[in-house]
């Protein structure tokens, strides 16, 4: 096995890197200071800073842009594989992936129009998400059932005619309150009759629609998330035309397996980004820092965890590149456990290291002078968002069994092909 990058992706890295240090880490501050004065439940009133359009210029410019799609014209045509690791530099900063166009929920909208859009939705919506022009939304979670079973969702899209009517009530839909949000991609039943994942379809609905009824914004861990905000959103009778159904009806699940395969890659990577840069303050604030007469690494079993952390990154990195490998040469399909998997290791890898670097920065830790308390939430709201873990455990374990037959006395034994 080759554990060497690509050699694009290495020259991709070395620019990458650079960006971030000259204009993305000097401007993070600023940034987060401007952003609390957002805080607040009108998402309405929500600004963005002008500072950021400036940056996303300035990385398009410098072909640093779009740069998950998989396509050489349109992206920077990389495969899972070779983008991981440029997510995982992005993911040491909140505000980076935007600035380069690999945001999400956005990057994996853009994935499914890319594969399943037709060449209207294409023009209309793909391509002005890949110019940084708009942003959009994903609605999937439910607030009145239980969400980890996906099959459980109420909201409805049915055809009336030459329409789509779409109704029911959608909550956790991440960018929502952001000024240049335009569109959601919204999952829901349409043929509550078919076998059980051919029952939903995807729809494009623009959020200037008739019956679109954004409600509030939820606080996670009491922070808006402005400009981005995760909201509350009610569909009631909306219509839109037949033409904006994402393949066909029926194609929602294989649609969103397509799509949360290789995002899982791109979060699990960014995770570990937030992982590094957190390790790296945890340190650095150990060893400066004295208590009783000596710096505080010496105390507590701070050595110790160091070193725990640094082995657990390592490792939950290898697993995630092992399953990004694996969608390259064999499809999200035939990767599903390993995907379930990072799923569940690298949040619990992040929030283990935040937690402990909270700890040792004491009463700061827990405020906005570093960028603890908003890792935290990162990492916590991933062991939900997706799939809780449990659900991901399961998978897991399904997989592994499947490995495995029962002889005639009952006995597990080793799969055999034949």
């Amino acid at each position: 096995m080759n554990f060497e990058h690509h050699p694009t992706t290495q020259a991709l890295m070395q620019r990458l890197e650079s960006f971030m240090r000259e204009h993305v880490e000097p401007f993070e501050a600023e940034y987060h200071r401007f952003n609390q004065h957002n805080e607040h439940a009108d998402w309405q009133q929500w600004t963005l800073h002008p500072q950021v359009a400036k940056l996303k210029a300035l990385a398009r410019e410098q072909g640093l842009w779009n740069l998950f799609l998989p396509d050489d014209e349109l992206g920077a045509g990389l495969t899972t594989t070779q983008y991981a690791p440029l997510a995982e530099i992005m993911g040491r900063s909140l505000l980076a992936p935007e600035i380069f166009n690999c945001n999400a929920p956005d990057t994996g909208n853009m994935e499914v129009l890319y594969h399943f859009g037709n060449d209207a939705q294409k023009q209309a919506w793909l391509v002005p998400l890949l110019a940084g022009e708009i942003r959009s939304v994903f609605c999937m979670t439910e607030p009145d059932v239980a969400s980890s079973d996906a099959t459980n969702m109420q909201a409805t899209i049915q055809e009336d005619g030459d329409e789509i009517v779409v109704n029911g009530r959608k909550w956790w839909s991440t960018g929502l309150g952001h000024p240049d949000a335009k569109f959601a991609i919204v999952m829901g039943l349409s043929r509550p009759q078919a076998v059980k994942h051919q029952q939903h379809s995807m729809v494009i609905v623009p959020l200037d629609s008739e019956g679109v009824h954004i409600e509030r914004m939820l606080p996670a861990f009491n922070s808006f998330d402005a400009p981005y905000g995760h909201g509350e959103v009610r569909f009631d009778q909306v219509r839109v035309p037949r033409e904006n159904v994402i393949g066909e009806l029926g194609m929602g699940f294989a649609i969103a397996q397509g799509r949360l395969g290789p995002g899982r890659i791109h979060h699990c990577m960014r995770a570990l980004g937030a992982a590094e840069r957190v390790l790296e303050l945890l340190i650095k604030r150990a060893t400066t820092r004295q208590a009783f007469g000596q710096p505080l690494i010496k105390l507590g079993g701070n050595a110790e965890r160091v070193a725990e952390h640094r082995m657990a990154i390592d490792q939950a990195r290898l697993y995630t590149l092992s399953a990004a490998d694996k969608i390259d040469r064999l499809g999200v399909r035939h990767a599903m456990s390993e995907i379930s998997g990072i799923k569940v290791v690298v949040p619990n890898v992040l929030q283990r290291v935040v937690d402990d670097a909270i700890q040792i920065h004491g009463g700061a830790g827990m405020s906005n002078d570093y960028p603890l308390p908003a890792f935290y939430t990162v990492a916590r709201a991933l062991r939900l968002a997706d799939g809780p873990d449990e659900v991901h455990r399961a998978m897991v374990t399904r997989t592994e069994l499947k490995k495995y037959r029962q002889d005639s006395e009952g006995q597990a034994r080793p799969a055999t092909k034949k």
